[in-house]
């Protein structure tokens, strides 16, 4: 007979204890929690499944990105927008798949709350059976609800009401986080359709013994960045530098090459993610409102920290909706060194 699981409290009732912690809350935000749990239910039932129907490749259209569109993508997309445009909750909501927010009619709802999101991240990798991810970032109006516009779409991370991320893996999990601090993970029991507690309050090691990164792009890379990648890779030994990141410490090079799922291992085991700017690229590749930004809010409660090369990714105000950024976050000691050797070393293009 197998044993029942240590920890039974499903996702509903975490966030309904945390409710209880602010008297004066209206549920809307409960509920909005709520409602991006199910969409990740129903994307997670999908991608299981996904060789067995037809929604593997692409869809032969491009998203404002100019990226090829995945089938997954537009319809972990719809999935988003069916699930958290109709409750009142919600009144602004911007997709990573859409150029322009999406300015939801309220009714009788407040409205108090606008969603940014990249539905499916790294979705080229489903036909390759590579975990991916969902990630999310909640932001509170600013404006009255007569007046929402760009003001309250635009914000930086410091404004954050609430982020995390959905990996669909060999199990799927679901992360989040909110501005009181904590961050906890639930994995995905399919046999009750339930998010179970499994990960309470996690902590990110201080120190990274695992670097990410894509080292095909290195003749595109600064010399500044070049020099942190070997000296992540070689450590003390090769280098007369006082401050080299390991310490002494074997570091080990782990790349899957899906944003959530690099991110997550090096969460949980403690690493450094790294996607510097290229020459072709100089503002960076990852977009910083619907990827850098709430996987930085995560990775600050977590105990981390995350830098565009010069400054927090939470301190950055974004200017459009799809602004990207260099990205490297993970463990707090070693983002501070990255961040040292690329500002006295001038790590721009």
């Amino acid at each position: 007979m197998s044993q029942a699981p240590k920890n039974l409290q499903t996702i509903e009732s975490h966030i309904l204890q945390m409710q209880k912690l602010h008297p004066s809350a209206s549920g809307d935000f409960t509920g909005l929690l709520s409602d991006i749990t199910f969409a990740a239910k129903i994307i997670s039932r999908e991608v299981n499944k996904a060789g067995l129907v037809d929604i593997l490749g692409e869809t032969g259209t491009e998203n404002v990105q100019g990226e090829q569109v995945q089938k997954l993508d537009e319809y972990a997309n719809n999935v988003f927008l069916k699930c958290l445009g109709t409750k009142g909750q919600v009144c602004a909501m911007g997709s990573e798949e859409l150029a322009d927010p999406i300015y939801v009619d309220t009714h009788e709802g407040t409205g108090r709350y606008i969603v940014v999101f990249d539905p499916l991240d790294g979705s080229s990798n489903i036909d390759a059976n590579v975990s991916v991810g969902t990630i999310f970032a909640i932001y509170r109006r600013v404006s009255a609800l007569d007046r929402v516009g760009e003001q309250d779409i635009l914000q930086s991370g410091r404004e954050l009401a609430a982020a995390g991320y959905v990996i669909y893996g060999s199990s799927t999990m679901f992360v989040y986080t909110t501005h009181s601090g904590g961050v906890h993970g639930f994995t995905l029991d399919p046999s009750i359709g339930e998010f179970l507690l499994s990960h309470e309050n996690l902590k990110t090691p201080f120190e990274a013994k695992i670097y990410s990164v894509n080292e095909a792009y290195e003749p595109r890379w600064t010399p500044e960045v070049r020099e942190v990648v070997r000296q992540l890779k070689y450590g003390r030994s090769s280098s007369s530098r006082q401050d080299a990141p390991t310490k002494g410490v074997d570091i080990s090079s782990r790349y899957i090459g899906s944003l959530v799922a690099d991110f997550h291992r090096n969460l949980l085991y403690g690493g450094v993610f790294l996607y510097p700017p290229t020459v072709s690229k100089p503002g960076g590749k990852l977009r910083l409102m619907c990827e850098a930004a709430p996987l930085a809010m995560v990775c600050a409660n977590a105990g981390g920290y995350a830098s565009d090369g010069t400054q927090d990714i939470l301190d950055i105000k974004p200017e459009t909706l799809h602004q990207r950024v260099p990205l490297y976050i993970g463990c707090r000691d070693t983002v501070l060194w990255i961040e040292k050797m690329l500002s006295s070393g001038g790590g721009g293009i």
